[in-house]
């Protein structure tokens, strides 16, 4: 009993170790499960793999990656799949923005948690559910095609289109929260006194609440854009014969692991990239 009461003295009067040991740990799991996979991931990479026997060689060679950029196929699944990230952050930016406007802005204050459950709501159901209810919205004569039939027009059916529009709607809430958010932070003070200076709405929108809200627009961004990036589900469930990085990854695990060890770095270094970019704009401050 002495001991521990000496112990959690000496802890008290030292914040800093009482901190450390507190971090040491998870730390610990960061460093030796995350950081180590990502460590085995990039050096398995620049091994080979027989072309007989399909077994993995533990021979240094920049063959892979030197196959990434001067193989056809391979160039346009990376640019491919880099756009269709882009594309579903876009669209989620487009989207979201109203929609946290009305729940942060217009909504009376009492309405507001409930509309803010019921954007969360979607995230509660399961993945596959959501994917296999947009497969049957696009596929030939489902809802798609009967909204769209009055007006001559059919569904996208399956392909990228429906791959980016399904993404967008699993992801929609990662970018609503924190423009969300921002925009119920946002003083009301500063909109009367724009009103005021005789600024129109698309001036207040673009000089006052664009600026104050941009961050909380890239934080979401950062969301939809890594998430896009890594799937592959979706695209093999309604992407048709829509190809993407997470789908030649999992399609050489058993072939050639070192070209998916190859193929899986490239994420990992576009994310790295973007989030340097949106450093730059505040966006992680506002996560």
């Amino acid at each position: 009993m002495a001991l521990i009461t000496r112990t959690a003295g000496a802890l008290h009067r030292r914040p800093r170790l009482r901190l450390t040991l507190l971090l040491t740990a998870p730390l610990l799991w960061l460093a030796v499960l995350y950081l180590g996979s990502l460590g085995v991931l990039f050096v398995s990479a620049f091994w080979t793999t027989n072309s007989f026997t399909s077994e993995v060689v533990k021979v240094w060679s920049t063959d892979n990656f030197h196959e990434l950029f001067t193989v056809p196929v391979f160039r346009q699944v990376i640019l491919r799949s880099v756009g269709v990230a882009l594309a579903v952050t876009a669209l989620c930016a487009v989207i979201a923005f109203p929609l946290a406007f009305c729940t942060a802005r217009v909504a009376k204050p009492r309405w507001r948690p409930l509309l803010v459950v019921a954007i969360l709501t979607p995230l509660w159901a399961s993945y596959l559910v959501k994917v296999y209810a947009w497969r049957l919205i696009l596929s030939e004569g489902g809802l798609a095609d009967w909204m769209l039939r009055p007006f001559g027009l059919s569904g996208p059916g399956y392909g990228l289109t429906a791959a980016v529009l399904t993404l967008t709607y699993l992801w929609l809430p990662y970018m609503i929260l924190p423009i969300h958010t921002a925009l119920e932070q946002l003083p009301a003070n500063l909109l009367d006194a724009s009103a005021d200076l005789g600024a129109k709405g698309p001036r207040t929108f673009r000089s006052v609440v664009l600026p104050m809200v941009l961050p909380s627009v890239a934080a979401g961004s950062v969301f939809t854009f890594s998430l896009s990036l890594g799937d592959y589900i979706t695209v093999q469930i309604v992407g048709g014969k829509t190809q993407l990085i997470g789908n030649l990854v999992y399609s050489n695990i058993e072939l050639n692991l070192p070209m998916a060890a190859a193929l899986g770095t490239v994420p990992v270094v576009v994310i790295v990239l973007y989030l340097l970019a949106m450093r730059r704009t505040g966006a992680l401050s506002s996560l």
